[in-house]
């Protein structure tokens, strides 16, 4: 009998759901909750889904619904989330068996987004001890305040929770109103942030630097340096932007000291790169920080890394494509290297595939929870999609049918709309060498 094998698109989004049902049944499990909270299918899937997609969005209080064993479940989902679950699995048979076959390295290659397959097993092993090196790290950091406020025995379970969340860029946290009882403290800040930027800007990204700093390349790759120009631009369009916008707000930075205010906006541009932390109550911000912060949510992390949205390095391939058609080169450049047009029309499928899917379910979203507004309505939608996780506090409040609509986003913002295409595509037949005869079409 033919072994039928299934394409590596197919798995990992087969991985994900499986583990998505998975989670949601250990969630509903009464070990897993607390006394006077039942079961309920959809809030555990919802759960599962926002941890394996490493989102944040949560219709109920984590830290008072779950159990130790329910938080430990949440938090093992976020790890296998972060790396990929197929990637994770492979991790774990790499450290038993040196050996690994062309079919599994070609899966792990489309998980974490790295086409040379002869270095999957040596870069898995990298990728391995980087993650875990710098979640140990943060942890240890955040010890340093969590033992001022708790026993060691809480304080440990909490720093590897949040460390493990901020790396995955997952948002969930332990305490009722997120990290915003930690607006001040700096080493917080600092610590959350800064494990928040590495995660985001992605495994190959991370290795890439350290090997030009061990002296094994001479400069990082396009790739890296496009996703690292991108993150700074926008990190810092964000600060600026929520400092300038929220700066009198009342009900957000208004009443803070000017330290404060430039820590907590600092803090929400780059959990906006898909982690979903906050320190400050975004239900009170102001109409045009919602639309800058859905703009920024929609763009999200880099590509390979432990976040979703629509990747910086797309966007940047697309401002450069754009830049040199209005300047009327021929090719895309950049630091002396040619960019494909073939590049460039993969991230313009990505941009149209992203808004197209958006569009159509805002509309559905505002048919059953119209009451909600709009606005509040697609900030929850864009953060779902980018797996970024912050809400404006309606996720508890909207109907069974948005909730499945944010559940359904929430995996494709985390394995990729392009993933999916290419699942349930067929593969074409190679083109013969002729090519037909070009015709222009009237555009502008």
């Amino acid at each position: 009998m033919k072994k039928i094998k299934l394409s590596p698109y197919v798995l990992i989004l087969l991985s994900f759901i499986i583990m998505m049902f998975l989670g949601a049944f250990l969630l509903m499990l009464p070990i897993s909750l607390n006394n006077g909270h039942i079961g309920n299918f959809l809030e555990s899937l919802f759960t599962a889904t926002s941890a394996l997609c490493v989102t944040g969005l949560v219709v109920n209080d984590v830290h008072s619904t779950y159990t130790i064993f329910g938080k430990i479940v949440i938090m093992i989902l976020i790890q296998l989330g972060g790396l990929g679950v197929l990637t994770f699995s492979s991790m774990v048979i790499l450290s038993i068996s040196s050996k690994m076959g062309y079919y599994t390295k070609k899966i792990v290659s489309e998980d974490i987004n790295y086409n040379i397959l002869t270095e999957i097993p040596r870069y898995l092993k990298q990728v391995s001890i980087m993650v875990f090196s710098i979640e140990f790290l943060g942890a240890l950091i955040l010890f340093i305040e969590f033992i001022r406020k708790m026993p060691i025995k809480d304080a440990i379970g909490y720093s590897i929770f949040h460390a493990i969340s901020a790396f995955c860029n997952a948002g969930f946290a332990l305490f009722s109103n997120n990290l915003e009882g930690y607006q001040s403290s700096l080493l917080i800040n600092l610590c959350v942030t800064t494990l928040i930027i590495l995660g985001g800007l992605g495994f190959a990204a991370i290795i890439d630097i350290y090997n030009v700093f061990k002296g094994v390349r001479r400069k990082i790759s396009n790739s890296t340096h496009i996703a690292i120009n991108m993150t700074i631009i926008l990190i810092i369009l964000g600060t600026v932007l929520t400092f300038v916008l929220e700066y009198s707000n009342s009900l957000t930075l208004g009443s803070l000291s000017l330290k404060n205010k430039i820590l907590a906006s600092y803090f929400q541009s780059i959990t906006l790169r898909t982690a979903g932390f906050q320190t400050i109550n975004l239900s009170g911000i102001t109409l045009p920080t919602i639309i800058i912060y859905i703009f920024l949510m929609f763009i999200g992390a880099s590509p390979g890394s432990t976040g979703g949205g629509l990747k910086t390095t797309t966007l940047g391939v697309l401002l450069l494509g754009i830049t040199n058609s209005i300047t009327g080169r021929e090719d895309i450049q950049y630091r002396r290297r040619r960019i494909s047009w073939t590049t460039f029309n993969k991230a313009c499928a990505i941009l149209i595939l992203s808004l197209s899917y958006i569009l159509f379910m805002i509309f559905l979203m505002s048919i059953f929870d119209s009451k909600m507004g709009f606005l509040p309505l697609l900030f929850e939608l864009v953060s779902a999609f980018g797996t970024v996780g912050l809400s404006m506090g309606l996720t508890a409040k909207l109907s069974v049918i948005t909730k499945i609509i944010l559940i359904i986003t929430m995996y494709i913002g985390r394995v990729g709309p392009l993933t999916i295409l290419y699942a349930v595509s067929r593969k074409r037949k190679q083109e013969g060498k002729y090519k037909y005869s070009e015709e222009t079409i009237l555009i502008g």
